[in-house]
């Protein structure tokens, strides 16, 4: 059974909360600024509501995640809080005496609850909704950037991984069968990627041709673990127990493992729209969702803020279809005309390299071609060519025996008239100071909500962090801003 929002009820000691929570204190604004009855609504169909014991309500357990997210604490430490801190239950709507929820709670809520929920554009949306109605946004540009939040897990060598699934494939073995060291493949004493690989993927066949081994469930066991290395190994270069975060780049010699959250908000810091993908996905791609959902969420665009990474020919084709401006300036190496497989190879500009259809940088680049005659000269980037060996998508790609793996772009001397003329304005000059907004916002993200790392693993837990941080960073703004 489910109960919709919790009240206070009658207590004898209610009016403690007009002593101890000022009228300024910000859980108290909070409160009085939103209505919460949205995540119920937004929730109810993930209960029962006929049979079994009454359910906390969703709301109140929205609510334990919010002030997790606003004070940056864990789960056992905002129950632990909620327990003395009268601004807290003030906040969850319970009586000053009142018993707390177990903190295993929260976890199962975000589970069950909220699992399978576009959590993060519902609250953004109901935030910018309740930014238009107050008046607080006047502006019709949004300004657009990427932040990176590290995985909470570390990757993996992939050579060290696969020599200890190997290693513990071969220990389970000889248990049953000693003599069978006859018949194992000669080990890899290299530190090279594609001979441990092809050790690997000898001995697994191997072992499946003895039937007797290979048909017992500890040995299958195993196997079967090495085999999904073996096939993890090919497609990421990397392993870690969280498998959706991915390596990328913030210049040509820095990495980072995890994930990246596109946004997309007002001169006034109100985000309108955010897309979280995998750590390795260039900025550009993402632009036309971002626009499409800030619109959606109530913003009339007529400006786009953002770096050289947003102006790719499709972005440029696009805004100009929607009379949209583009204040970002033109960066030679995506700007240019057509390209080859320009929708597989995407640019990163923090490192100037173009990344592969599987995630993989280029490892240098270089000019070709007559310096002073545009047209022909390429840009040429180089690809790590032990990568591409044993890559699930080289088909097409990398051709067999080939000793280099590049991809080439045309300089043209000429780029985009309109485009290099309109930088040249006072419109673009005036909106182009806009942009730092943005850093700050994201340096706020990280450094006060704790979205600098992942709490948890997988790009879904990812998005709803995300809702969270984000969800505070706008109502905090909105009440700022009133």
């Amino acid at each position: 059974m489910l109960i919709q929002q919790q009240q206070i009820q009658f207590s004898p000691y209610s009016s403690l909360y007009d002593l101890i929570v000022p009228q300024d204190n910000l859980l108290r604004k909070i409160n009085e600024l939103i209505d919460f009855s949205f995540i119920y609504d937004e929730l109810l169909n993930k209960y029962c509501t006929s049979n079994g014991r009454t359910a906390e309500s969703p709301v109140r357990m929205f609510k334990y995640l919010l002030l997790k997210t606003i004070y940056d604490v864990s789960d056992v430490d905002v129950v632990e809080r909620s327990r003395f801190d009268m601004s807290f239950k003030y906040f969850l709507e319970m009586t000053p005496e009142e018993g707390v929820i177990n903190s295993s709670s929260l976890t199962k809520f975000r589970k069950l609850r909220l699992k399978d929920t576009d959590l993060l554009n519902l609250l953004i949306g109901k935030t910018v909704t309740i930014a238009v109605e107050k008046g607080i946004i006047k502006s019709r540009s949004i300004i657009v950037d990427a932040t990176h939040t590290l995985s909470r897990s570390n990757p993996f060598s992939a050579i060290d991984v696969l020599r200890e699934r190997s290693k513990l494939l071969r220990k389970t073995v000889y248990l049953f069968d000693d003599q069978f060291k006859e018949h194992m493949p000669k080990k890899n004493h290299t530190n090279e990627l594609e001979k441990e690989l092809a050790y690997c993927k000898e001995l697994e066949q191997r072992i499946e041709k003895e039937e007797s081994l290979s048909s017992i469930p500890a040995v299958k066991e195993k196997l079967n673990l090495l085999k999904e290395t073996i096939e993890d190994t090919q497609e990421n270069f990397t392993l870690s127990k969280d498998t959706d975060a991915k390596t990328g780049h913030k210049s040509a010699d820095s990495s980072f493992f995890g994930y990246k959250t596109h946004l997309a908000m007002t001169e006034e810091r109100i985000i309108t729209a955010a897309v979280v993908t995998s750590g390795e996905k260039g900025d550009g791609p993402e632009l036309p969702k971002l626009i499409k959902m800030s619109q959606e969420n109530g913003i009339d665009v007529d400006t786009i803020i953002g770096d050289g990474a947003y102006t790719g020919t499709e972005n440029l084709k696009r805004a100009s279809e929607l009379e949209i401006k583009m204040v970002a300036k033109l960066n030679s190496t995506i700007a240019q005309g057509a390209r080859k497989d320009e929708d597989k190879f995407d640019y990163n500009k923090d490192a100037d390299r173009f990344v592969c259809p599987a995630g993989h940088m280029a490892i240098r680049k270089s000019k070709q071609g007559r310096k002073n005659v545009g047209k022909n000269q390429t840009q040429t980037y180089y690809f790590d060519i032990e990568k591409c060996k044993s890559c699930p998508l080289k088909e097409g790609c990398y051709k067999e025996g080939s000793k280099t793996k590049t991809y080439s772009v045309s300089i043209k001397s000429e780029l985009h008239q309109e485009q290099i003329a309109f930088q040249e304005t006072d419109y673009y000059k005036e909106k182009a100071k806009h942009r730092y907004k943005i850093e700050a916002k994201n340096s706020e993200l990280k450094n006060v909500h704790g979205y600098d790392r992942a709490i948890t693993y997988g790009i879904n837990n990812m998005q709803m962090q995300g809702a969270m941080a984000i969800f505070t960073v706008n109502l905090k703004r909105i009440l700022k801003l009133m």
